[in-house]
């Protein structure tokens, strides 16, 4: 066979296999811009940079994918989108969304950051009013312990995404814009909030009283973790902006209790995750690539990054060394799974080209 014939042969299977593309799989996208950031954040400014143009790309291709699975397995995509169990992770578009914004203001490209919390804002109202809908109506509905996992705090981590991107941008408005955006992300920040404490309850319950085995304890459930550390990061960044904004410094004390409140729970988790991945390790044993690790890797980089906003915000240096050994280990995890990837798609190109 030709070159260029297997050539269309691969890419005729690849995009086949769009089909049963992961609504979820934005997390990569996610996950390699928060570590973008935390490595900038460090001083690594050459792996920050790599990693934005490295993320930009992997955006535009997934909603490439995205949008060809939209066109040519519609049904497939409207199953997944109905799913209790895969629907939420759909949002993962919005926080990629958000996060990609958030690279882009920290390049200097303000007008691009802008295009994309406009569109983050569209992207939020349709999918969360959208698939809590359609979760809500449907007549077949599964019970709690098939229904619910941890992608479905990626409503959280979107709408917190998009309260630390409007507070980011906020600095680079005039008042009386200023204070507008401030508030809009007050507002995201509170509801975000809000809903973690609706969602959690109900994983806490699930995990707790009903069979929970190795397999059901996905990566997605570091998502646990993820949404109170991108919470806090917003709120960090919400205190910061006090001085543009008086109703913000009037709510001070509840800002920074709040945010280390959110900040608590988000640390509580890690050893709990910790724990149960080892078990989840020991009981299977084995482990490959899978697009749901990316979830993992995410809250990791984030953790990193609102430790260091917050202990900036409050200043509380001694918390810095804590921020500083999370860089690492969420430039370990990504550089880990991004060759779990590679592995993936050269295990599936050589067949391909046979």
């Amino acid at each position: 066979m030709r070159p260029f014939d297997q050539s269309k042969r691969y890419f005729r299977l690849r995009l086949s296999g769009t089909r049963r593309l992961s609504p979820a799989y934005f997390a990569l996208v996610m996950a390699t811009g928060i570590v973008s950031i935390a490595a900038d954040r460090e001083g690594f400014r050459t792996i920050a940079a790599a990693l934005l143009w490295l993320n930009a790309g992997q955006y535009l291709v997934l909603w490439i994918l995205t949008s060809w699975r939209l066109l040519r397995y519609r049904r497939a995509m409207v199953d997944d989108l109905t799913d209790h169990g895969s629907g939420p992770g759909f949002l993962s578009t919005v926080a990629a969304t958000g996060v990609m914004g958030n690279q882009l203001l920290l390049a200097g490209a303000f007008d691009l950051a802008l295009g994309l919390w406009i569109f983050d804002f569209f992207l939020w109202i349709i999918l969360t009013y959208g698939i809590f809908t359609i979760l809500t109506i449907k007549e077949t509905k599964p019970t709690i312990d098939q229904g619910i996992n941890g992608a479905w705090l990626l409503a959280v981590v979107a709408t917190q995404s998009i309260a630390l991107l409007s507070a980011l941008i906020s600095r680079h408005f005039e008042q009386p814009l200023r204070l507008h955006v401030n508030f809009v992300a007050l507002s995201m920040w509170l509801w975000g909030g809000m809903m973690y404490i609706w969602i959690i309850s109900l994983i806490f319950y699930r995990k707790t009283f009903f069979k929970f085995s190795p397999a059901d304890f996905s990566s997605s459930y570091w998502i646990n973790m993820g949404a109170m550390a991108i919470s806090t990061l917003a709120g960090s960044v919400l205190i910061e902006n006090a001085v543009d904004a008086p109703f913000l410094e009037t709510l001070l004390p509840f800002l920074k209790g709040f945010t280390i409140f959110f900040w608590s729970t988000a640390t509580w988790w890690i050893p709990m995750l910790f724990i149960l991945g080892v078990w989840r390790l020991l009981c299977r044993k084995w482990l490959w690539y899978e697009p749901l690790y990316w979830g993992a890797v995410f809250p990791l980089g984030m953790y990193a990054v609102c430790t260091s906003e917050m202990a900036r915000a409050m200043s509380l240096d001694f918390l810095l060394p804590i921020s500083g050994v999370f860089v690492y280990v969420a430039l370990l995890a990504w550089a880990t799974t991004f060759v779990g990837l590679i592995k993936s798609l050269v295990s599936s190109l050589i067949p391909a080209l046979r």
